[in-house]
């Protein structure tokens, strides 16, 4: 079990053992209390279901011992739920554009009474969701979108985004095309950009984007500090891991560079080097706009 092999390879730190107080015995180690920490196992198992296992354990060894369960999460898989088990509240499940703009179920939490949504981006842009098919120059943020104006639909005015585990490279654009923003390429065109052609990008309108975002805090959680662009940006440290080839990385970080120079046009105040703008292919930047 989990817990055999925490015991196994980590033993409880010395910290956690004051003799002087435990009065119970597992596993070899004096417990009276145990508190229970983890994140989830990627594509695994959620940061809840890791703490209901881990208690089953300690409870078959010791019936006695308390158990305090906080799952955690990092913005990626199960921070939803997180909020939800911290806070109380509600879990909203629709269908939106997946990574590959198909049709995927998704979800959001409602916390606070309604007036804050948490949305995870990968819940329908993450990894888990193109299996083996890696291609982040085709993947898209869309369905983030979706999900953050079906929550200010829903009454909610500050918007929790959590940027953990996405397949993407659209430096946020899908979300901003699902918001009303309007991408023109170089005949006038209107397209919805991905990590593969953000170089066509050459006008953006902001006049038919959602109207009531305005009036909408938007806070990211990410635990990442990258810049968008460089060696240290998002195509070169990050896009391996979504499926980025030796040839494509140098090419999505020249794209990501490239539209930032556009993006400082439309708001001077834009920085690609803020702490964080690398996280989720560039939507950390795109929050920061």
């Amino acid at each position: 079990s989990p817990f055999r092999l925490l015991l196994t390879f980590g033993r409880l730190p010395a910290m956690l053992e004051p003799v002087t107080s435990l009065q119970k015995r597992i596993g070899g180690i004096l417990l009276r209390k145990l508190v229970l920490i983890p994140d989830s196992f990627k594509g695994t198992m959620a940061s809840w279901e890791i703490c209901d296992i881990l208690e089953g354990v300690v409870k078959s060894l010791d019936p006695a011992c308390q158990v305090v369960k906080l799952p955690v999460a990092d913005g990626g898989e199960g921070s939803v739920d997180a909020f939800l088990r911290a806070m109380g509240g509600r879990r909203v499940e629709l269908r939106v554009k997946g990574p590959y703009f198909q049709e995927v179920p998704a979800f959001y939490g409602l916390v606070d009474g309604g007036r804050t949504a948490v949305v995870e981006m990968a819940a329908c842009a993450g990894l888990p969701l193109v299996g083996e098919d890696k291609r982040p120059d085709q993947t898209t943020t869309y369905g983030v979108g979706q999900l953050i104006a079906h929550a200010i639909s829903q009454g909610a005015r500050r918007v929790v985004l959590g940027l953990g585990g996405s397949a993407t490279n659209d430096m946020g654009c899908g979300m901003a095309a699902a918001l009303g923003v309007r991408f023109l390429d170089e005949t006038g065109a209107s397209f919805i950009p991905v990590g593969g052609n953000l170089s066509r990008i050459r006008r953006v309108e902001l006049d038919g984007r959602l109207a009531s975002l305005a009036q909408v805090e938007l806070v990211a959680m990410c635990d990442i500090d990258n810049p968008l662009y460089g060696p240290r940006g998002a195509a070169h440290v990050f896009a391996p891991q979504k499926g980025a080839d030796a040839a494509m990385i140098p090419q999505m970080d020249e794209w990501l560079s490239r539209y930032a120079k556009l993006t400082k046009m439309l708001f001077p105040e834009s920085d690609p080097n803020c702490s964080g703008s690398g996280a989720a292919g560039g939507l950390g930047f795109a929050l920061k706009k």
